[in-house]
């Protein structure tokens, strides 16, 4: 292991300076330069090249027990040991993939911000009063689901939710106009959410800024006033506002 070292550094550092550092002799050294190699270093070598490859390959995403399975899955009869060992001798390293997760939220948009009507005023006492509303995601087999609920703060009760494959304007409205279709609100109901993207029509109480709720309110949902006054014309009796 230490001849190999100075062998690997002797572009870089003296050889009697490496030896005595390394407490070996260079006459030591320049022996075993000399032998030939042994069949289990010509094996390593050739192993080497092969684990080079593969990990290239697949960008460097395989760590010791991918790359045993992609090897022998090639015919080569190694042990999972020393394929680890080999690479950790050699500084071979699976990266780390970053891990994504998608955002449901994101205030830095120039459109029109509605009224906080609630002012941390949690509290309701009668349905269909206040109705907060969110969006979540949840991984699948087939990528990433989004979903929208609009939740009666009185009772509890998910009174509207819609699933999609984006988080477009869609989805929210699609929520927003289930709730409208199957609880039929009276005048004066507030629609809570935070500053989402979804032409700031996605907003909740759940996610702070500033040290405290990114409160804002209204039905309409102040920010897309085209596609609020649609859900309001679906209300019977007055809409939300």
């Amino acid at each position: 292991m230490r001849f190999g070292f100075i062998e690997q550094h002797a572009r870089t550092w003296p050889v009697r300076l490496m030896c005595r550092v390394l407490q070996v002799s260079p006459s030591g050294y320049y022996a075993w330069r000399s032998r030939p190699e042994s069949h289990r270093a010509i094996a390593n070598r050739r192993l080497l090249h092969e684990v080079h490859r593969l990990h290239g390959q697949h960008q460097g995403r395989y760590g010791s027990p991918r790359m045993h399975a992609a090897l022998r899955a090639e015919g080569h009869r190694v042990s999972r040991g020393r394929v680890e060992r080999l690479m950790r001798r050699h500084g071979i390293r699976a990266l780390a993939r970053r891990r994504f997760r998608p955002t449901t939220t994101d205030s830095r948009h120039q459109l029109p911000i509605a009224p906080n009507l609630l002012q941390q005023k949690f509290t309701a006492c009668v349905p269909n009063r206040v109705w907060l509303a969110d969006i979540t995601y949840i991984p699948t087999g087939e990528g990433w689901l989004y979903l929208a609920a609009v939740l009666d703060l009185a009772t509890r009760k998910v009174v509207g939710w819609a699933m999609r494959d984006h988080m477009r304007t869609e989805l929210t409205l699609a929520a927003l106009m289930m709730a409208t279709q199957r609880q039929r609100p009276g005048p004066g109901l507030i629609h809570h959410t935070d500053r989402g993207s979804q032409d700031g029509f996605k907003r909740s109480s759940q996610h702070p800024e500033g040290g405290g709720c990114d409160e804002h309110s209204k039905a309409s949902v102040g920010s897309i006033w085209t596609s609020a006054a649609t859900v309001a014309r679906s209300a019977p009796c007055g809409g939300t506002r």
